[in-house]
C-alpha cells in the first residue's frame, strides 16, 4: 500500500467537505476538525442507510484496511464534530451503492454521521473487489493532498470539485471591456466613472469567495407582477405573517395550476414562469388562518389587485455581462436581480420550519438542524445565511454569508419572564419593554380543524398590565399597581354566561350560539373552552372579577404563581389579560432589545469562528438552508434554475505594507501589519499643559489600590515616565486628584460627574487634560463624563478601568499614550512621502463623512447623527471633527455644506490657502444609496467650496473633488486556497486587495483586506468610486501602471495611519475617524439612543423619550479643532 501524509490541520479547515460516492479512492477530508488529537486505536462500523433500496447489497462484508494513518470521524447529533485520530485502524464497511450518491452518506441513519475519512491506493480498491465479489461503491473525495504542507486540490475527475482557479472565461471579458474603453468611449454617459484598469501590483494570489455560481436557461423569460393589497373594510392593512398567509391564500384560491411556477416575495410581488391568467382585475381573498378548514365568522375579506409589469429575459442579461462592448447597456438589470433574488428566496420563506428576517437572511428553525445559543435572560442566538443575488462580469453569482440573530426563546412565558427577571433585576417596566410584540401561543383552548390538527391561537403582547387601560371604556379594568399579577388585576363580566362556548365566541373561537353583550375591559384569560358547560356554581355576572378566579371556574386552572405579572394581548384601550402559564412563546421572533454586555459576549462567542469554519457552513449548512440543492428546491427546478454549492475562485494581489515612521525618523518593525513602541516615539510629540486624574469608585468598595494614595501616586508616576518616553513632555499633574463614590445602580451617576468635573475645573482653570479612572467598563459613566467635557466644560477626558491601569503594564500605558498625544495635537506615525502619492504634495484635504441611526430600543425622538473629519496637512496625523444632528432615519447629509466650510476654514489656517482637491471617504452608503451621494451631498459640497475658494481658484475647475464610498456592512469574504497565502487565523494575509472576479467590470470598485484579523473571518472592506475629478488627471508614474494601482495602493497605506493603533485597520482612517464621531455623539445622546424604561409606568410605554436638543452635539469652543472623539 502506498504511503499516507496526513492533512494538516489548516488543511482539514479550509478543504471542501462535499464528496461523491464513485468506484475508487476512499479519501475525504473533515474541515470542522481542529481540536482534540487521540492516539487510541478504534474500530469504526460504518454502514449504509438501513431504508435505502439497493439493488445489490453487500452486508457485512469484511474490508480490512491497513496502515491507514488518519481517520476522521464526525457524528452530527452526538457531538462528537471536532475530533481527530491519528491511528492505525480496522475498518468493517458494508459497502452497496450502485447508483451514484451526491454526498458522502455513510453512518447510520439515526446518528446521522457526516464523513469518515479513510485513504487507500485505487489497486487496492480493485483487489478488494475482486476477493469479495461484489460491486464496491466506494467513496472518493473531490480533492487529494499535493503535499504536507499543500493545500487539497481539485484533481479527481469524477467529482465536481472546488476550483483553485478563477475563471479564464470571467477574466477575458473583464479584459477585453478594458480594451475597449482605451479604443473608445462609450456613447453612453455613464453614472460612475469606469474602471481605469485593474491592479497590477502585489503578489498575485487565488482565492476562494463565498459566492456560488447561478446557471440559467438563456431562454428563461419571467413575468412580473406587481400585488396591491388594499386595506380591510377597518382600514387595516395587513403586515407580517397575516401579510405573508394572504398571498399563500391568493394562490391556493386563484393559481392553483400555477403553484408550482411561482414565486414571491410575500409581500408586494410575484415572478412566475409562464404568463399568469388573470381574469379579474380585484381579487378577493376571505382571509383564515393556517390549517382552519373554514374562515372564521367575523374573518376579513382582502381585494388584492394584481399588475402586470413585463417580462424579465435572463438571456438578455447574461449577453450583457458578457458583453465587450463599452456602450451596451441593460436597463432591466436591477429589475432582474430583483425577480431573480424573489425565486431564489422562495423556498426558505416558504418552508415553516426557517425564520425569514428581512429580504433575505434565513434561519433554520428545525429542532434537529438548528444552529442556536443560549444568551440567558430569554434570549437564544441563531446561526443562519445571508443570500443575495449579483450581477458580475460573464456570471450570475450567488452570494452566501453566515449570519446570526437574537430571538426570544420558544420557551413558556412564565420561564421566560423568569429568565429575564433573574439577570435584570425585579424591573417591570424593563419587563414590560422587552416583552412588547412577543407573540406567544395560548394554550388552555385547544382547537382542531376536520383532520384533528390542532389550529394554534396567537396572540401579540401590548405590555404588563397597568392601571391607565381600558381608561375610556364604561367599565374599565381594576388594576393595582403596573405589573400587577393575576389576583390583583379584575375586569368586569357584563351578562349571564350560560356557557362557555359564548366566551370562547367572543375570542374568535367556534361560534355555538348568539354573541352576547360586549364587556368592557374583557379579559384575554376569558377564553373557556366550547363544552358549553359551566365550571362552577355562582358564575359572576355583571360584575368584577379576577384573572385568577376566572381562569379557576372557567378553566379549572389555579394559576400557581400569582405574583408573575399578567400580559395584555389586547391594547390599551380595550385590554385583554392573560397568565403567562398559559402562553408559550412562538419560536423565531428575533429580539429588537438591545443585548446585554453579558449576551453580547456570548453573541460574540457564538457567531466568531474560524474563516475555515464558516466556509465550511456556507457549503453544507447554507445550501440546505437557502435550498439551492436540486433535490430540496423544486422551485429552482420549475425555473430552469440550478446553483452549484461550491465557492468560487478569483483572483487577487498582496500589497506590501509601507514602513512605518517614528521620531528619528525611525521604523517599527512592523509584522502581520502590527508593531509595538518599544524604544520608539511619536513622530511629532506634544506638551501636557495642566492635567488630573478623577478616580471613580463604588460606594463601600475600595478602588483597584484598596485606598492606598501612595500606591496610586505610584501608578500615576510610572504612567508619566511612559508618556515621556513616548515623547508627550510637560508639566506634571496636579496631585491628588480627585475621588469620588458612585452607586453601583446608575442612581447618581449624571450627578456626581456633574459635580466632579465643574469642582476640577473650578479648582484649576487652566485644566486641560483629565484622566478618568472608572471602577468598571460602564457605558452611563463614560456616556456622562465624555458629555460633560468635551459638550459642557470643554476638557479633554481619557478613560481606564482602574483594574487594568493599577496593573503598571508598560503597554497599556503606551496605549493610553497614544490618546493623550492625538487629542493634544501631535502625529503619532507616519509613512515616507512617496508612500502617501498626491497627499504629499500638500494640496488635498482627505476627508471622512458618516452618520449613525437609530437603532433597536431608541426613543422615537431619536435623530440621525451625522459626522465630518478631515486632515489638516500632508502628514494625515490630525482630524478635527464636527457633528450635527438631523431628521431621523435620513442618510443624506443635509448640512454637509456648513460642516465642510468649518473644515476647509481650518485647513485655510494651517496652510494660508484652500486644498486642490478634496478626496471624500464616504462611510455607510448602501448600494442604492449611491446615486443620491451625488445628486445630494456632491452640490452641497460644491457649493461649500463656491462661497469661500477664491475666483482665480474656481475659474480653475478647483477643487477637484473625489468621493469613494467605503462598505462595511457588505456580504462578500475571502479565504485563501493555499497555506502559503493565509495568516495564523486562515484568513488572507493582511494587504490582500480584490478587484476581479466579483466586481462588475464597467464601475470602479475593490476590496481591500489591510487587516490582520485577530478572531473570526476578516472582512474586507470594500471601496466603490462614485466621482473622480483627480486620479485620471493625474499622470501614471511607475511603478504603477494605472489610477486602479495608484488608488488601490494610497488606500492601504493610509489604513497604517490610524493614530489610535499599532497596527493596520481594516478600514482606511478618514472613514474610521467619521465612525468613532458618530459614536461620540450617541455618548452625549444615550438617553435617547439607549432609552431605558424609567421606573414609571408612563416612561416604560414612551420607552423613556424626550426631546433632542441640537445644542447636546455642538462642541465646546476649547476642543472643536482637536481630536477629542479619540
Amino acid at each position: 500500500m502506498g504511503s499516507f501524509t496526513p492533512p494538516t490541520r489548516w488543511q482539514r479547515e479550509a478543504a471542501d467537505p462535499e464528496a461523491v460516492l464513485v468506484k475508487g479512492v476512499v479519501h475525504v477530508e473533515d474541515p470542522m476538525v481542529d481540536r482534540a488529537v487521540a492516539e487510541v486505536g478504534v474500530e469504526i462500523v460504518v454502514v449504509a442507510f438501513k431504508e435505502i433500496a439497493v439493488d445489490k447489497a453487500v452486508a457485512e462484508a469484511r474490508v480490512e484496511i491497513v496502515a491507514v494513518e488518519t481517520a476522521v470521524v464526525a457524528f452530527k447529533e452526538i457531538a462528537v464534530d471536532k475530533a481527530v485520530a491519528e491511528v492505525r485502524v480496522e475498518i468493517v464497511v458494508a459497502v452497496a451503492f450502485k447508483a451514484v450518491a451526491e454526498a458522502l452518506v455513510v453512518a447510520f441513519k439515526e446518528i446521522a454521521a457526516e464523513t469518515a475519512v479513510v485513504d487507500f491506493e485505487e489497486e487496492e480498491g480493485k483487489e478488494l473487489q475482486r476477493k469479495y465479489s461484489c460491486e464496491c461503491f466506494i467513496v472518493r473525495s473531490t480533492h487529494r493532498l499535493t503535499s504536507a504542507k499543500g493545500l487539497t486540490q481539485c484533481q479527481n475527475s469524477h467529482g465536481p470539485g472546488v476550483p483553485t482557479q478563477s475563471n479564464p472565461e470571467v477574466q477575458k471579458v473583464e479584459d477585453g471591456l478594458q480594451q475597449s474603453y482605451k479604443s473608445k468611449k462609450p456613447t453612453t454617459e455613464l453614472s460612475f466613472p469606469h474602471r481605469p484598469g485593474y491592479g497590477t501590483k502585489g503578489n498575485p494570489i487565488t482565492l476562494w469567495a463565498n459566492y456560488f455560481e447561478l446557471v440559467s436557461n438563456k431562454d428563461l423569460v419571467l413575468y412580473r407582477y406587481v400585488v396591491d393589497v388594499h386595506p380591510d373594510a377597518a382600514g387595516k392593512a395587513p403586515t407580517g405573517g397575516k401579510l405573508r398567509r394572504l398571498f399563500q391564500l391568493l394562490i391556493e384560491q386563484h393559481f392553483e395550476e400555477f403553484r408550482n411556477y411561482i414565486a414571491t416575495d410575500y409581500k408586494s410581488m410575484i415572478i412566475c414562469r409562464s404568463q399568469l391568467e388573470i381574469t379579474e382585475k380585484v381579487l378577493s381573498v376571505e382571509y383564515r388562518a393556517e390549517n382552519e378548514d373554514d374562515p372564521r365568522p367575523n374573518s376579513p375579506t382582502y381585494e388584492l389587485r394584481l399588475r402586470a409589469t413585463g417580462t424579465l429575459s435572463v438571456g438578455q442579461l447574461m449577453d450583457y455581462l458578457t458583453s465587450t462592448n463599452v456602450s451596451s447597456v441593460y436597463d432591466s438589470k436591477e429589475q432582474i436581480i430583483q425577480a431573480l433574488n424573489i425565486v431564489l428566496g422562495h423556498h426558505p420563506k416558504t418552508s415553516a420550519t426557517i425564520l425569514s428576517v428581512g429580504a433575505n437572511r434565513h434561519y433554520s428553525l428545525d429542532p434537529v438542524h438548528a444552529e442556536k445559543f443560549r444568551l440567558g435572560a430569554g434570549l437564544e442566538a441563531l446561526r443562519g445565511y445571508f443570500v443575495s443575488v449579483r450581477a458580475a462580469a460573464a456570471r450570475i453569482l450567488v452570494n452566501v454569508q453566515v449570519k446570526h440573530v437574537a430571538c426570544f426563546e420558544a420557551v413558556p412565558l412564565d420561564q421566560l419572564m423568569a429568565s429575564y427577571l433573574a439577570s435584570n433585576g425585579p424591573n417591570y417596566y424593563k419587563l414590560g419593554k422587552f416583552l412588547h410584540h412577543v407573540r406567544v401561543e395560548v394554550t388552555h383552548i385547544i382547537r382542531k380543524n376536520k383532520a384533528g390538527q390542532e389550529v394554534p391561537r396567537i396572540k401579540t403582547i401590548a405590555g404588563l398590565a397597568m392601571k391607565e387601560d381600558g381608561h375610556g371604556l364604561q367599565h374599565p379594568p381594576r388594576v393595582a399597581k403596573f405589573g400587577a399579577g393575576a389576583k390583583q388585576v379584575e375586569f368586569y363580566l357584563s351578562g349571564p354566561v350560560e356557557s362557555l362556548a359564548e366566551e370562547f365566541s367572543k375570542l374568535g373561537g367556534p361560534s355555538s350560539g348568539g354573541k352576547g353583550k360586549k364587556s368592557g375591559g374583557k379579559s384575554g384569560g376569558k377564553a373557556g373552552g366550547p363544552s358549553g358547560k359551566k365550571s362552577g356554581p355562582g358564575l359572576p355576572e355583571n360584575e368584577y372579577i379576577s384573572v385568577f378566579d376566572h381562569f379557576r371556574r372557567f378553566h379549572n386552572k389555579t394559576i400557581k404563581n400569582i405574583d408573575l405579572p399578567v400580559v395584555n394581548v389586547g391594547n390599551r384601550q380595550n385590554p385583554s389579560y392573560l397568565p403567562a402559564e398559559v402562553c408559550i412563546v412562538v419560536t423565531g421572533q428575533p429580539s429588537n432589545t438591545k443585548l446585554s454586555p453579558g449576551q453580547t459576549a456570548g453573541m460574540i462567542e457564538f457567531a466568531v469562528r474560524k474563516a475555515a469554519q464558516n466556509a465550511r457552513s456556507i457549503t453544507t449548512n447554507g445550501a440546505s438552508v437557502l435550498g439551492v440543492r436540486p433535490q430540496l428546491n423544486a422551485t429552482l427546478q420549475n425555473f430552469n434554475l440550478s446553483v452549484t454549492p461550491r465557492l468560487i475562485a478569483v483572483p487577487g494581489r498582496v500589497l506590501m505594507g509601507p514602513a512605518v515612521q517614528y521620531k528619528g525618523p525611525r521604523n517599527a518593525n512592523t509584522q502581520f501589519g502590527s508593531w509595538n513602541m518599544r524604544d520608539i516615539q511619536f513622530t511629532r510629540g506634544t506638551n501636557v499643559p495642566s492635567w488630573t486624574y478623577l478616580s471613580i469608585i463604588f460606594r463601600s468598595q475600595n478602588d483597584a489600590w484598596y485606598g492606598d494614595y501612595n500606591r496610586l501616586k505610584a501608578t500615576i508616576d510610572d504612567f508619566r515616565r511612559t508618556l515621556s518616553g513616548t515623547g508627550v513632555a510637560g508639566a506634571d499633574p496636579f496631585l491628588p486628584g480627585l475621588s469620588v463614590q458612585v452607586s453601583q445602580d446608575g442612581s447618581d451617576h449624571d450627578a456626581v460627574i456633574d459635580d466632579a468635573l465643574g469642582r476640577l475645573v473650578k479648582h484649576e482653570r487652566n485644566l486641560k487634560l483629565l484622566l478618568v479612572i472608572l471602577p468598571k467598563p460602564i457605558t452611563g459613566l463614560y456616556n456622562r463624563v465624555k458629555f460633560v467635557g468635551d459638550v459642557k466644560l470643554g476638557i479633554h477626558t481619557i478613560c481606564v478601568v482602574g483594574s487594568k491601569f493599577a496593573k503598571n503594564n508598560v503597554q497599556y500605558f503606551a496605549n493610553v499614550a497614544l490618546k493623550f498625544n492625538l487629542k493634544l495635537g501631535g502625529v503619532n506615525q507616519s509613512l515616507e512621502p512617496s508612500k502617501l502619492g498626491i497627499i504629499s504634495e500638500g494640496k488635498t484635504m482627505v476627508v471622512g463623512i458618516d452618520v449613525t441611526h437609530p437603532s433597536p430600543g431608541s426613543a422615537s425622538t431619536a435623530p440621525s447623527v451625522a459626522g465630518i473629519v478631515a486632515s489638516i496637512d500632508a502628514r494625515l496625523g490630525q482630524w478635527p471633527a464636527d457633528i450635527r444632528i438631523q431628521a431621523s432615519r435620513q442618510e443624506m447629509v443635509s448640512g454637509l455644506d456648513e460642516l465642510l466650510t468649518l473644515r476647509l476654514k481650518y485647513w485655510r489656517a494651517k496652510n494660508n490657502r484652500f486644498p486642490d482637491n478634496l478626496l471624500v471617504y464616504r462611510d455607510g452608503v448602501s448600494e442604492g444609496q449611491y446615486n443620491l451621494v451625488l445628486e445630494q451631498e456632491l452640490p452641497l459640497l460644491r457649493k461649500a467650496c463656491a462661497q469661500l475658494y477664491p475666483p482665480v481658484d474656481t475659474k480653475k475647475g478647483l477643487p477637484n473633488i473625489t468621493i469613494i464610498v467605503v462598505g462595511k456592512r457588505h456580504h462578500t469574504r475571502f479565504y485563501p486556497t493555499s497555506e502559503e497565502n493565509a495568516d495564523n487565523s486562515s484568513n488572507p494575509k493582511n494587504g490582500t486587495v480584490v478587484d476581479r472576479g466579483v466586481t462588475e467590470p464597467r464601475n470602479w470598485d475593490f476590496f481591500l483586506q489591510a487587516h490582520t484579523a485577530l478572531k473570526g473571518t476578516a472582512r474586507p472592506a470594500h471601496y466603490f468610486i462614485i466621482i473622480d475629478e483627480i486620479f485620471h488627471k493625474q499622470k501614471v508614474k511607475p511603478p504603477f501602471q494605472n489610477s486602479a494601482d495608484v488608488l488601490e495602493d494610497l488606500t492601504h497605506n493610509m489604513c497604517y495611519l490610524f493614530g489610535r493603533a499599532t497596527k493596520a485597520v481594516s478600514v482606511c482612517p478618514p472613514a474610521y475617524y467619521a465612525d468613532l464621531v458618530c459614536e461620540r455623539a450617541r455618548c452625549y445622546l444615550s438617553g435617547v439612543f439607549d432609552a431605558t424604561p424609567m421606573a414609571t409606568p408612563a416612561a416604560s410605554v414612551v420607552g423613556g423619550e424626550r426631546e433632542v436638543d441640537p445644542g447636546d452635539v455642538v462642541i465646546h469652543g476649547n476642543l472643536r479643532d482637536s481630536m477629542f472623539y479619540i
